[in-house]
């Protein structure tokens, strides 16, 4: 499980899967989010203004396991 850090109160689903690497662009969010399967702490997920906050878990189909820490 990879830590990505955050600096302010929360990241939304779309600027995440930048950070994470799993998207180049943040363009590529809303096709990435209907063909990727991904769930946030266990829960399915394909909205990319979901709000993350430190100590979830995203789980994303062919990218990998992440956590987001405050950092």
């Amino acid at each position: 499980m990879k830590s990505i850090a955050i600096s302010t109160e929360y990241i939304t689903l779309g600027q995440f899967l930048k950070l994470a690497d799993c998207i180049s662009t943040g363009g590529q969010a809303k096709s990435f989010l209907q063909e990727a399967v991904i769930h946030v702490n266990g829960e399915p997920e394909n909205r990319r203004g979901r709000k993350l906050v430190a100590q979830d878990v995203v789980n994303v189909e062919g990218c990998g396991v992440f956590k987001v820490v405050q950092g």
